[in-house]
């Protein structure tokens, strides 16, 4: 037979009394798409984008070689390629896909799937991608291939439907062929693969996708924890925007942070994007295929705090109807960040430097720890060197969490970073709208350079996804911004009487370089002049200055007189 010829009313059987559905001689099961998805959801919002992928990845990859194992004990092929290509056909059958004719995921081109069930969930649940998402399809053919063609065969996502491609492509080959492209990747289908895969490989790999969930587990009826325990849903590290010296010196020292295991207290104003540069010393570090958790520790009240943070026994406490695995656990060879940690009660910060010293928690109500193996952020907004003067927090947790410690500056003092923030900031805002890709207009960048921001990056986050959301065109205009970022007075406020117009444009200039904190690119630009007038009338202004007035002079003279 052909693998063309392959017909899905011929293949399936059921059985009505027995209650079983077989697809080639083997029992199957017939699951929903929608809740595919939305199984696929919960892992993700769950454990994480890394793990998600990892038991999905692997767990297609047993059903693909369990597949290939049946068809070629009930089909009769032509030859071995048919077999091979068969695979492709089957997943056409069971809904997975819509293949492209003439697709090969083993041929140069590799095979260009025009429709996917897993990419429709993935845009129906988190919207577009930033990177290919058809984890199943990926594994499903690794594991089919891998059996017809006797050899470890990795099949790899290149383009991919849901980060906006026309479709998904996926490339065939073996490890030795592709190279360090592959070594990213290899983590999600695990060691067991090769042509000795069998029952207990399979076991052994669903156990290796399933280790580092024992330690991330939650009951699904803790949904109230989701606000305030956010997970990665992605796990490449985030690109920072550092063209400011100030921020190329907080990346830089990032990165060889991440290098170390050392807790690191991370700095700044609220809405600077401390999260993000603690994610990035997360990603870029040994740990970065480990979990990655965050807890604000000032939105959860402190009688609950010790339970969310080092778990509790059951019996522990009235409502304790089962064991659960606190944070401390749950990032086990991952990374945890303590958020505003400067909001941790007293009581708390005893209990919390005892772990650090011991690298052990206890849950509530047991009399034992249990060992951890995590990395420590910690980010506040607080002065925390004031707060341990006051005794407000503890001098020896202040010096344990800053081994590290990174100062993000607030936007104000990142000049150079606004507009490629602002521009990133707004194609984002646009994806999630699902809106073309918009753009500024010179007369709203100037009102973005000459505004205060006193909410830092948040703050400008919101200002774009409002502009992307209201604005009728697909440029920005100065209108499309909330009114105190562009209604500013047009001159500072004038004294009684007439004035010369040279002093007047010259406190104006100087008003203008004050809100601005001295930068003078963008103040020449909201000014509407070049950067060497403003420099020469600058200069002129600061020597009429020094320079004593007609009338002081006159009054000199006349009490020297």
């Amino acid at each position: 037979m052909r693998a063309d010829d392959l017909n899905i009313t011929e293949l399936i059987d059921i059985d009505p009394q027995r209650g079983e559905a077989r697809c080639a001689g083997s029992r199957v099961l017939l699951l929903d798409v929608v809740a595919m998805g939305l199984l696929r959801r919960q892992l993700i919002e769950t454990w994480g984008a890394a793990a998600a992928r990892a038991v999905l990845t692997r767990f297609a990859f047993a059903h693909g070689w369990r597949m290939a194992e049946a068809m070629r004990a009930e089909v009769h092929f032509e030859c071995a390629e048919e077999w091979s290509q068969a695979g492709g056909r089957m997943a056409m059958l069971q809904g997975l896909l819509r293949l492209a004719p003439d697709s090969d995921p083993l041929s140069p081109a590799g095979a260009r799937v025009e429709a996917s069930y897993e990419a429709e969930q993935h845009l129906l649940h988190f919207g577009p991608a930033d990177a290919p998402v058809c984890w199943t399809l990926a594994g499903c053919a690794s594991g089919y291939l891998s059996r017809t063609q006797g050899k470890a065969i990795y099949v790899l996502e290149r383009r991919c439907i849901a980060q906006g491609d026309a479709a998904c492509q996926f490339m065939a080959r073996p490890a030795e062929d592709w190279g360090a492209e592959l070594e990213p990747h290899l983590p999600f289908f695990g060691s067991s693969l090769g042509p000795s895969f069998g029952p207990g490989e399979l076991d052994a790999t669903l156990r290796g996708a399933a280790a580092p969930l024992v330690h991330t587990g939650r009951p699904l009826g803790e949904r109230d924890r989701a606000p305030l325990v956010r997970h990665r849903q992605d796990v490449r590290a985030p690109d920072l925007v550092a063209h400011s010296p100030a921020m190329q010196r907080v990346r830089d020292l990032a990165l060889r942070a991440a290098r170390v295991d050392a807790t690191v207290l991370i700095t700044g104003e609220s809405g600077t994007g401390k999260e993000r540069v603690a994610s990035l010393v997360h990603e870029a570090s040994t740990r970065a295929q480990g979990p990655w958790l965050a807890i604000n520790c000032g939105a959860i009240p402190e009688h609950l705090l010790e339970s969310e943070l080092f778990g509790h026994a059951r019996g522990a406490f009235t409502g304790a109807t089962h064991d659960r695995v606190g944070l401390f656990e749950a990032a086990g060879g991952g990374t945890l960040l303590l958020d505003e940690i400067g909001e941790l009660p007293p009581g708390m910060q005893v209990k919390l430097l005892r772990v650090l010293q011991e690298r052990k928690v206890r849950r509530v109500g047991e009399n034992h720890g249990r060992p951890i193996d995590i990395r420590i952020l910690a980010a506040t907004h607080r002065d925390l060197a004031a707060d341990v003067a006051s005794g407000r927090f503890r001098q020896d947790l202040y010096y344990r969490l800053k081994v590290i410690e990174l100062c993000v500056p607030p936007l104000r003092e990142r000049g150079e970073d606004l507009l490629p923030l602002a521009h990133e900031l707004l194609a984002e805002a646009a994806r999630r709208a699902g809106r073309p890709a918009l753009r500024m207009s010179p007369q709203a960048e100037h009102a973005l350079l000459g505004y205060a921001w006193p909410g830092n990056v948040r703050e400008l986050e919101n200002v774009l996804e409002r502009a992307a959301a209201l604005a009728p065109g697909r440029c920005i205009e100065r209108d499309d911004l909330p009114d105190e970022v562009w209604q500013r007075p047009l001159a500072p406020p004038l004294a009684t009487g007439i004035r010369p117009l040279e002093e007047i444009e010259r406190e104006y200039i100087l008003a203008a370089l004050a809100r601005n904190h001295g930068h003078q690119t963008r103040t020449a630009a909201e000014l509407g002049i070049g950067v060497s007038t403003l420099y020469r009338k600058l200069k002129k202004a600061t020597s009429q200055a020094a320079r004593p007035s007609p009338q002081r002079s006159a009054r000199r003279l006349a009490q020297r007189g």
